[in-house]
This record gives C-alpha cells, structure tokens and sequence, in this order.
C-alpha cells in the first residue's frame, strides 16, 4: 500500500517556515513531520539539549565572549578557549564544547560571527578551530 503523503499548511508550501535555532546548542533546527503540529513551541534539537537546557555557567561564558571581545580592537577575534579559560581557570578543558555551544547561541542572536581562517562560517556545521568576531 502506497504512503498517502500529508497535505502541507498553505504557510509551509509557500516555504515559509520559520528557522529556529536550538535554545541549547545554538545549532540550527531542521524542521520535522513529527513537529508540525507544535513547530511554533519547539525549543531544543533533540533530548539531550532539552535536559541540559542552559545553564549559569553557559550564561558566565556568553558574558566572557562579550567582555574579551569588548576589551580588544573592533576587528579582533578570540578563541572559544579564552572564555573557557575565564570561567573555568584550571577546568577549562572541561568547558570547550559549553563555550562553543555558547558562542552559537551568540551567533543566533546577532551578536558576533565565528570564523574559519577568516571567513564565516555555519555555525551549526563548523568543524575544528574557531574564532569568534563581532558582526561586521
């Protein structure tokens, strides 16, 4: 027996769906048949973002970001690492992977860019070394 496909929402033939980023990680959400019918309250990419959430060391982070970036030149950039060495001192290992996740969720909001050997890059799908920018 054939699949019998859904009827799209006039909005979503016309493509208009709105892009979402994940509260969490700062990736950007693709947009799933099983949300259709609560996409305007989706807030994380998947379980493990929602049980993380954002925590007040992802928000100590974000505030490292903006004050290392605020106390250098207009076109310099930092390194995810910097943040994570000013919260987290000896830990900062520890806190790459939330200074990243951090720094996408700046990205998402405006607030600077993330570069790969000076050019901007996706955010959800860079890989390796960073650098992160105010928005030119």
């Amino acid at each position: 027996m054939a699949h019998r496909q859904r009827k799209p929402a006039d909005s979503e033939a016309a493509g208009e769906r709105a892009d979402k980023t994940c509260a969490s990680c700062g990736r950007r959400m693709e947009w799933r048949a099983k949300w259709a019918n609560n996409w305007d309250s989706v807030k994380y990419c998947s379980a493990t973002c929602r049980a993380h959430g954002v925590t007040a060391t992802d928000l100590r982070l974000e505030e490292a970001i903006a004050t290392l970036l605020a106390a250098r030149a207009t076109d310099a950039t930092v390194c995810p690492s910097e943040a994570a060495k000013t919260v987290g001192a000896e830990e900062w290992r520890e806190l790459m992977e939330p200074a990243r996740r951090a720094a996408r969720r700046m990205v998402a909001r405006g607030e600077l860019e993330i570069t790969q050997g000076g050019v901007v890059v996706d955010p959800s799908t860079a890989k390796g070394p960073i650098r992160l920018r105010r928005p030119r």
